[in-house]
């Protein structure tokens, strides 16, 4: 699949079909996130996979009840997370872009667009969901305390077809001079 045709063709998945993942096939999808350009290169983006059937359930669980009704049947959740301090930082993680630490959720949506493109170029969907049960998700994945929880991803095979929803013209977004 051409990259202009992966863009154009991934959607949110909100009903999948019941499907595993390989445990190879996850690592591939997170390799390409880690391919992501990032802040002077920090490298930010961190990753915890619920996999096993225990293990969906229990991030299932931790969900709000429209995303556990849209999960079921989900191969796999990825779970990114950042490390505090080291986008758009100095050395001493002190932030000196106006952004603040909006570099690194900036850095981590890189990450995951490309997991996301990668997944769906090789027949898998995807939902990202950043509701979610924080202090329950973080002591499920013992997440250490100098990283940010951002986004919860599920990846199976899709039940249904999608539509693309409408979006803006160019005139609405785009400003050339």
């Amino acid at each position: 699949m051409e990259i202009k045709e992966c863009i154009e063709t991934r959607r949110s998945t909100r009903k999948y079909a019941y499907a595993l993942i390989s445990e190879e096939t996850i690592k591939d999808i997170v390799k390409a996130g880690q391919y992501a350009p990032s802040w002077k290169n920090s490298q930010t983006p961190r990753y915890y996979v619920a996999l096993s059937d225990e293990a969906r359930e229990n991030v299932r669980a931790l969900l709000p009840d429209f995303n556990k009704e849209r999960t079921e049947g989900v191969g796999a959740f990825i779970i990114t997370t950042v490390k505090k301090g080291r986008s758009g930082c100095d050395r001493e993680g002190k932030y000196f872009s106006h952004l603040g630490n909006g570099f690194e959720c900036f850095d981590n949506g890189l990450a995951v667009e490309n997991m996301l493109l990668y997944a769906h170029s090789i027949g898998y969907s995807s939902l990202i969901m950043g509701l979610y049960d924080e202090a329950g998700l973080r002591a499920y994945l013992n997440v250490p305390s100098d990283e940010d929880l951002v986004v919860v991803i599920a990846l199976g095979k899709k039940d249904i077809d999608p539509e693309m929803p409408e979006r803006k013209t160019q005139d609405q977004v785009l400003k050339i001079f």
